[in-house]
């Protein structure tokens, strides 16, 4: 077998520390694609700052536009940025699930080996 799989989990600190660097790593992810909506829904649609902050919160939150686009500019963003979204979505959650699941991988793999 290999001596990879036979060594030890890593101590719960340091765990706890890979995990938290990952949670921070997805919230700032988050935060910059939020920022990069409001940044669009400024320029396309010509929004105030929190009605840009709104729209781009409930698109990258999976809820959908609150203001319908009006011109057609803003349309192409606003597809684009859901689009967009959704992919840091899922790239956010698996960032922030990958120790765990490595984690729980390498533990039965442990107990296997034994």
């Amino acid at each position: 077998m290999n001596s990879n799989s036979q060594r030890l989990l890593i101590p719960l600190r340091q765990f706890l520390k890979r995990l938290t660097f990952n949670i921070l790593l997805g919230v700032t992810i988050i935060t910059v694609s939020l920022f990069l909506g409001m940044l669009g829904y400024r320029h396309f649609e010509n929004l105030s700052w929190i009605d840009a902050y709104e729209n781009a919160a409930m698109i990258l939150s999976g809820m959908g536009p609150v203001l319908q686009p009006k011109t057609d500019s803003g349309k192409i963003f606003a597809g684009s940025y859901a689009l967009f979204s959704g992919i840091i979505f899922l790239g956010v959650i698996a960032l922030i699930l990958a120790p765990v699941i490595h984690r729980l991988l390498h533990r039965f793999h442990v107990d296997e080996a034994k």
